[in-house]
């Protein structure tokens, strides 16, 4: 049976992140609002989680699940080969709608789904989605809609689709923007554009000018 709180509420949102913190640490599934949209989550590190929450989604492992951190400095020890522009996009867009594709490090015992040696990492501009991250380190977090639904803006679509197949919804009010976040590849010597979203082109080319579109 799922459980619901209402983070407007002090105490619903303190027991709520316990709640969550506590449901991540069993490998267990929770919803959680981001600025973009809400988000499922699951531990990073537990191959049995990431694959609870791609089989709750309805989703391959050909499409590997983002990760979400809680802080720009969490990035030294999840990637490698990490170029000046890459760090220039962190500090000009996160926290924020900006989706970087990295290598990982080589060392990391984590099966996210067919990587090929990467990870796509963000931080959210969100009160709630940051203290849960900075309790429970980096999770795995993809949209929290069925694969192929419609991308859920608050906590009533989210548990629409995936209903108790989540143990903990973190409702955090309608998304400030619902929209998906923008992604750029960073692994090669020129940032390239894969999806345009909460970011646009136009920004981040103000920062990186060589930004390439992706095929």
């Amino acid at each position: 049976m799922s459980r619901r709180y209402d983070c407007a509420d002090a105490g619903e949102r303190a027991t709520g992140l316990r709640e969550a913190a506590s449901a991540i640490r069993r490998g267990e599934l929770v919803v959680l609002p981001t600025d973009t949209l809400y988000g499922v989550g699951a531990d990073a590190f537990s191959p049995e989680a990431v694959a609870a929450l791609l089989a709750a989604k309805g989703r391959g492992r050909d499409m590997p699940s983002p990760v979400l951190v809680g802080s720009p400095t969490t990035l030294h020890g999840l990637v490698t080969d990490f170029s000046e522009q890459a760090w220039e996009l962190v500090d000009a867009f996160w926290p924020g709608g900006l989706t970087l594709v990295a290598k990982h490090q080589p060392s990391l015992r984590w099966d996210l789904g067919e990587t090929r040696g990467t990870v796509a990492v963000r931080m959210p501009l969100h009160p709630v989605a940051i203290e849960l991250l900075n309790t429970t380190g980096p999770l795995a977090v993809s949209s929290a809609n069925k694969s192929g639904g419609p991308s859920p803006a608050n906590c009533d679509d989210a548990f629409a689709q995936l209903g108790d197949s989540i143990s903990v919804y973190l409702d955090g009010g309608t998304a400030d923007f619902a929209q998906a976040s923008s992604i750029v590849d960073v692994t090669g010597k020129v940032p390239v554009l894969l999806r345009a979203g909460a970011i646009s082109a136009e920004q981040l080319r103000e920062v990186v000018p060589d930004l390439e579109a992706g095929s």
